[in-house]
């Protein structure tokens, strides 16, 4: 069964998916590390045309609760139309991990995401969906099909797909290069015109610098290009983890 992973891993990474990717949106991956503390930062701005740049930051504390769950809670903040930064929203991110890391060709998790807004008026977002990562020698696969849906708005919602996909080489635990790739596609069962979707792809730079114990920064980066006319003309994001 070994021999077909690649085949499994590469058809999910090809497979477009949604929901409007932030600027500081990241790769979620499917590993739950038990008894891990974290302190995490992220970062993003994107460009389109002439519209103002859009960022966006959070602020979060996460803890390997056991070994199939990590869950985090963070605040967000966002700033767009030229305007100041302000408080955007609170979330509750949770990652269970579905498969023992390493026995199958592919490691299987699942995300439970619950976002509430500082606009009451937006509602409760919630955004879940399986994730999945394999490993070939030093290359590391990840892709994620991710559904998305604001409850109890003013106005009425539909459920929207997206995707996320990663290649990573690790060439040295200080420095791993590769690629990432994000796409809103529309509503889950109705897609966008081709023209319409949002897909960005660009280089990815990650690492890990051991600091003795259980303590280490980790760092992943990338520089993302649209590849259409509704996507951003160019994404920088930023992810600092301090683990101990």
């Amino acid at each position: 069964m070994k021999s077909y992973a690649p085949i499994l891993v590469a058809g999910l990474l090809l497979t477009p998916v949604l929901a409007s990717a932030g600027p500081a949106d990241y790769v979620y991956t499917p590993i739950v590390e038990e008894g891990e503390r974290e302190i995490d930062f992220k970062f993003g701005t994107a460009k389109k045309g002439d519209d103002p740049r859009e960022s966006a930051a959070s602020i979060g504390f996460g803890y390997g609760a056991t070994s199939w769950w990590f869950t985090e809670v963070y605040l967000k903040y966002k700033r767009e139309n030229g305007e100041g930064t302000f408080l955007d929203a609170f979330e509750w991110e949770n990652r269970f991990q579905l498969t023992e890391t390493g026995k199958y060709p592919v490691d299987i998790g699942f995300l439970l995401e619950i976002e509430r807004p500082k606009d009451h008026a937006e509602g409760w977002e919630v955004k879940w969906g399986p994730l999945f990562q394999s490993d070939f020698g030093k290359i590391q696969l990840n892709a994620n099909l991710l559904f998305e849906r604001a409850y109890k708005t003013e106005e009425p919602t539909h459920m929207e797909f997206k995707y996320q996909w990663q290649i990573k080489y690790r060439w040295l635990p200080q420095f791993e290069y590769g690629l990432q790739g994000f796409g809103d596609m529309g509503e889950w069962n109705h897609w966008e015109p081709s023209n319409e979707q949002v897909h960005k792809i660009g280089p990815a730079a990650f690492g890990k610098f051991a600091l003795g114990g259980r303590q280490a920064i980790k760092y992943n980066t990338a520089w993302l290009f649209g590849t259409t006319s509704a996507s951003p003309d160019n994404t920088f994001r930023l992810q600092l983890e301090y683990e101990f």
